[in-house]
C-alpha cells in the first residue's frame, strides 16, 4: 500500500439501520486504535520461565476519533443525536487501498468549540459496541 490522502478515510453511519451509510460530519481529521487485552496464564512451568498468554482470549475493541467542522445543520443533528440518544448503530471506517471496518459504535465524547475569528469544530469519540467486521479492497 502506496501514501494515501489522509482525507480518504471515511467515517460513516447507518442512522436508519436501512444499510445505506453516509459521512458522519466533516471531518478534517480521523484516526481509528484496535485494542486486545492479553490474557497472561504463565506457571511455574512456562518453558524458561517466559511469559505464556492464553490466545484468542481477553476483551478486544476498537476507538474511533475524529474532528473537523460541521458542514450543515444535518450532520451537527446526527452527531448529536447519536450523542443524547447513547443508541450504538453501525458505522463503517473507510481505509483507501485497505478495506472497510463495519460494526456497533457508541458516541462517547462531543466536544464543541469555536474562536471569535473563526470557523466552529468539533471533536468526537467512538467506543466499539460489539463484534466488527473487515472486508478488505
Amino acid at each position: 500500500m502506496g501514501a494515501q490522502n489522509g482525507k480518504d478515510l471515511l467515517i460513516k453511519v447507518d442512522m436508519t439501520g436501512d444499510g445505506q451509510f453516509d459521512s458522519i460530519a466533516g471531518l478534517r481529521a480521523t484516526r481509528i486504535s484496535f485494542n486486545a487485552e492479553s490474557v497472561d496464564v504463565t506457571s511455574l512451568e512456562s518453558q524458561g520461565g517466559w511469559r505464556e498468554l492464553l490466545s484468542g482470549a481477553g476483551v478486544r475493541s476498537a476507538n474511533i476519533s475524529g474532528s473537523g467542522v460541521f458542514r450543515d445543520a444535518g450532520t451537527d443533528e446526527r452527531a448529536r443525536q447519536l450523542f443524547f440518544d447513547g443508541i450504538t448503530p453501525d458505522f463503517q471506517v473507510v481505509i483507501p487501498d485497505f478495506g472497510i471496518i463495519e460494526g456497533p459504535f457508541q458516541v462517547t465524547s462531543l466536544d464543541y468549540a469555536g474562536t471569535h475569528n473563526g470557523e466552529a469544530t468539533y471533536e468526537l469519540a467512538l467506543a466499539s459496541a460489539g463484534m466488527l467486521s473487515f472486508t478488505a479492497v
